[in-house]
């Protein structure tokens, strides 16, 4: 079965269920209960172990309780929350994957996991069903043994009074699956995502989920004037491919002049060009479709969360080779928009695939637009692997995003973008240069994008530095290096669409 077919497969068949018995007749494998710096767990018997200081409620602290007297579940995870006025809905889900991360372990298959105290409510709840979909998660698709492990079941045990909690649970799964599935296109090896397959996998989950699909393929771009995109694609025997993936509110919601564009880097691996990049590491390079990824599986949940507001994906898909026809430093490449580019390194391709996807997006009657890619190491030196670098053109554009991130938990920090630095990307020989030289390198390819969204409203994220893991983070899985993907910025692109007032 070819990866296109299997990627949209019911991988994530974790059964979801909401019990508002006493917690002592909750029946799991293990009962998780988050406890809090200063105040006191006095259930299950941790009274001794709060005044030994074994449990003092620190963030992430686990501390693995069994046959706990009058409890039907079979163990008890305390589960340290920290300081209880910073803990949110952020701190939640990250504390859900990191319980089932050291469940699953054990062998555990069925948690149960405690929402009391003010925090049996939809956003609480909606992020505790994500934080346990995503640490449920393993990067081992290719692994041939019978010994992997995955979690069956997750209980949400509701203490004291609550509103409904099955539309919220329902969300977090849809989510938390979207993220996963973003997870699963980025860990898959160049050699079985090739841009055609991307493309194919896309067209696979567009049908599930009734969204309008288009691939547009080399003739096409070449009738439209795509030479930025192609010139990065001459050099693989593989063809480039433009996903458009649309999705229209249902007919009778109200009408809305917002059309969203969704642009996303697809470089299904990047070898530098002839600018090659060094050998160290560049097994990583698959990665570097992330972006296109993230926007994919943004698509996958607002099919499903259905939002009042036009959405549009595109995401430009090629690799970036050396072979013999390969584009050359000093080449100039004509733009969609009509812009000359002179290549002066064909390791900054993927600001040269976004300027055509952002064009066409714009062409295509998008209004408002943001892009994500795996775009700069400069990015990385600034912000290191905690926040995704944020460009905009329009402040209430940025706003918005940011807004949606901190409600996600996504960690997002606006970056400077004023019109000075487009004087780095002076070239003699044509419009301008694809790259501006040492300084300021994130800021530089970021003013590149923001000529071709011209005046649209749009906001740039590179997650060059979040999107691949070196080390792992709660939450998320380890892969066999202490590596793997995160998925981010699908549920802060989600957020923006389903929340977007106009």
């Amino acid at each position: 079965m070819e990866f296109s077919e299997r990627i949209c497969q019911d991988w994530f068949a974790m059964q979801i269920i909401i019990e508002r018995r006493p917690l002592e007749q909750i029946e799991a494998d293990a009962l998780v209960v988050p406890v809090f710096e200063g105040k006191k767990e006095e259930r299950f018997g941790a009274g001794d172990l709060a005044d030994s200081g074994e449990v003092a409620g620190k963030s992430l602290e686990l501390t693995l309780l069994h046959h706990v007297p009058g409890i039907a579940a079979t163990r008890v995870l305390l589960a340290g929350a920290g300081k209880p006025e910073q803990f949110d809905s952020a701190e939640l889900r990250k504390l859900a994957g990191v319980a089932v991360r050291h469940l699953k372990a054990k062998s555990v298959k069925k948690i149960a996991f405690i929402l009391e105290s003010g925090h049996a409510n939809p956003e609480y709840a909606a992020a505790a069903v994500e934080g346990a979909i995503l640490g449920d998660y393993e990067p081992d698709r290719h692994k041939t043994g019978n010994d992997k492990k995955q979690m069956e079941g997750l209980v949400l045990a509701i203490g004291g009074e609550a509103p409904d909690l099955e539309e919220a649970a329902a969300r977090g799964r849809i989510l938390g699956e979207a993220q996963n599935f973003t997870r699963e296109l980025v860990t898959e090896p160049a050699n079985r995502l090739t841009p055609s397959r991307m493309a194919d996998a896309a067209r696979q989950m567009a049908s599930e989920f009734h969204l309008d699909c288009e691939i547009l393929e080399r003739s096409r771009m070449e009738e439209l004037g795509m030479g930025a995109l192609l010139g990065v694609a001459q050099g693989s025997a593989e063809p480039p491919a433009l996903i458009v993936i649309r999705y229209k509110p249902e007919t009778g919601s109200a009408e809305s002049r917002v059309h969203l564009g969704l642009v996303g880097k697809g470089v299904t691996f990047d070898t530098g060009g002839i600018s090659i990049k060094p050998a160290d590491g560049m097994e990583k390079m698959k990665y570097d479709m992330a972006g296109g990824a993230a926007m994919l599986g943004a698509m996958r949940a607002i099919a499903q969360l259905k939002p009042a507001i036009r959405v549009t994906a595109f995401v430009p898909c090629v690799e970036n080779m050396p072979g013999s026809r390969a584009q050359r430093p000093g080449d100039i490449v004509t733009a969609m928009s009509g812009k000359t580019i002179e290549v002066i390194n064909t390791d900054a391709e993927g600001r040269l695939i976004l300027a055509d996807a952002l064009t066409y997006a714009r062409r295509q009657g998008c209004t408002h637009l943001v892009d994500a890619a795996t775009l700069t190491g400069a990015i990385v030196v600034a912000l290191g692997h905690l926040n995704v670098g944020l460009f905009a053109n329009d402040d209430g554009m940025r706003d918005r995003v940011l807004q949606a991130a901190k409600a996600e938990g996504e960690r997002m920090w606006a970056m400077p973008l004023e019109d000075d630095y487009k004087d780095y990307l002076k070239s003699a020989f044509a419009d301008l240069g694809n790259v501006g030289g040492r300084w300021g390198g994130a800021v530089t390819a970021a003013m590149f994008l923001k000529e071709f969204a011209e005046d649209t409203p749009w906001v740039h994220l590179d997650i060059a530095g979040t999107a691949w893991l070196d080390s792992a983070k709660p939450g998320l899985a380890k892969g066999p290096l202490a590596e793997g993907p995160s998925g981010v910025a699908v549920r802060t692109l989600v957020r923006l669409a389903t929340e977007w007032k106009d």
